[in-house]
This record gives C-alpha cells, structure tokens and sequence, in this order.
C-alpha cells in the first residue's frame, strides 16, 4: 500500500483516486479551500482528508494546466515522488520539476490521455523520468493503466502532440459552423456533411459540449500546445485559435 495525495480531485482526479483507492492505497486530499464540489467529489471517490502531505509517499498533482506551477509551490518541502500529470508543455513541465525538486522531491513527469477511468482500458497514465517505473508500480493492476516512455519530459510531449489533434479540430467544427450560419449557410453546410462527412454532425455537438463544459480549462491547454509547438520548430497558430474558441466558453457555475 501506497500513501498517495491528489492535488487536486476535480473530476479526473476523482476518478483517478477512486482507482488507487479501489487498489488498495492509502489515498487522501487537503481540503483546504477547496470548494464544495471538490468535497463531494473526493468523499464519493473514497478520499480522507488530509492536513498535509510529510506523510505521503507519492503526491499526485491534476488540475487545470494554468495551476500546475503554483500547485507544486503549495508543497513545498515535500520530499517524496511528486507526480505531475497536467496538460503542460514540457517547458511547463520542467518549470514544475525545478520547483518540487528544491525541496527535495523526485519529479515525475506525467499525461493522462483518455476520460476519467470509470473501466479498465479506457485511460492512460504516460508516465517519464527517474521515477516514472516506481510510479507505474503503484497504479499496476488498476483502471488507470501506466505507460512508461523514455525522457524527462516524454509523457508531457505525448499528451501535447495527443491532444493537439482531438482539441484542435474540435475548436475547428465550433469556429467553422459558427461561421457558416454567421454566413447564413449553416443549413447547406449540414446538409452536405449529411452527404459527404456523416460523422461531423455528431462530432460537432460533441465539441459544442466538450467546449461548454471543458472550455475554461481547455484554453490554457491549448496555450501550453503552442508553446510545445513552437519550441518543436513547428507553427503555433492552430492552438492559439483554438485557445480563442475556448476562451469564449465560460467556466460552468458547478465547476
């Protein structure tokens, strides 16, 4: 048994303590002002509320990729495996490792891809760096299955070049229909991917909620994308439009 912290259970860190739970880890959260919805969360996934984390073995950051820096300076002087499993660019990601390792903890790079694991196959855990083995130890045998790559920063460089694809065209489908009936041929447009790309409808109503829900979050996802991009030699502008749509979408008041 692993003690484990989850910084902070949203809902895929919900789920992903609900997996270490059911794995039999020791796994708890601080409470400390976090809001109600975050308390509902973790009590349904089985988490114990927690003052501090000297105690832990293994401290798991997920959270929105614009607090993943800060999240790590609120621990500092922890001293175990401090996991960051965060949408960030690498370069976020060493910014992370700089500030866990001051105090003394062995960063480990981290990307989840797939939703909140409710079974066994559906979600990844890309896990990188020194102690990226002992960490996928511990989720061996649970709903959430680890993936080890080699390189610091590996897992953070999977997750970017992943999501780039399935959040970049979703933003595309919302921009791109919301286009067409400011144009006054949405109907026209519909009823040609009824013909040609029968697949667009429903992906399109699925980026419309990924975005009305997502979105908040998505848009600093998107940013850490292009600073991935970018420092690949490769063009920045399809995140940053992305970034654009997202922006528009306002965090949901249960959020």
């Amino acid at each position: 048994m692993t003690r484990i912290a989850i910084l902070h259970p949203g809902q895929m860190g919900a789920a992903v303590g609900r997996a270490l739970v059911e794995a039999g880890h020791d796994v708890g959260w601080l409470p400390e002002g976090r809001g109600p919805g975050t308390r509902r969360r973790a009590e349904e996934a089985g988490l114990v509320a927690l003052t501090g984390v000297d105690d832990r073995d293994l401290v798991l950051s997920v959270c929105p990729p614009a607090a993943a820096v800060d999240t790590a300076r609120s621990v500092a002087g922890f001293s175990g495996l401090y996991v960051d499993a965060n949408a960030v660019s690498p370069e976020t990601a060493r910014e992370v490792a700089a500030v866990v390792q001051v105090g003394g903890a062995t960063y480990v790079d981290g990307g989840i891809v797939g939703p909140p694991p409710a079974e066994a196959g559906s979600t990844r855990l890309f896990l990188s760096g020194s102690g990226a083995a002992q960490v996928a130890e511990v989720f061996a045998g649970s709903r959430l299955e680890p993936v080890v790559l080699h390189g610091d920063t590996a897992a953070s460089a999977l997750k970017m070049t992943y999501a780039a694809w399935t959040k970049t065209t979703a933003a595309l489908l919302v921009s791109l229909r919301g286009a067409a009936r400011q144009l006054g041929v949405e109907d026209a447009l519909v009823a040609e991917w009824a013909r040609s790309q029968p697949d667009l409808a429903a992906r399109h109503a699925g980026a419309v909620a990924a975005a009305r829900d997502k979105g908040w979050r998505w848009e600093e996802e998107m940013r850490q994308i292009a600073r991935t991009f970018a420092a690949a030699g490769e063009p920045a502008g399809f995140a940053e439009a992305a970034a654009e749509q997202f922006a528009r979408w306002p965090r949901p008041a249960d959020g």
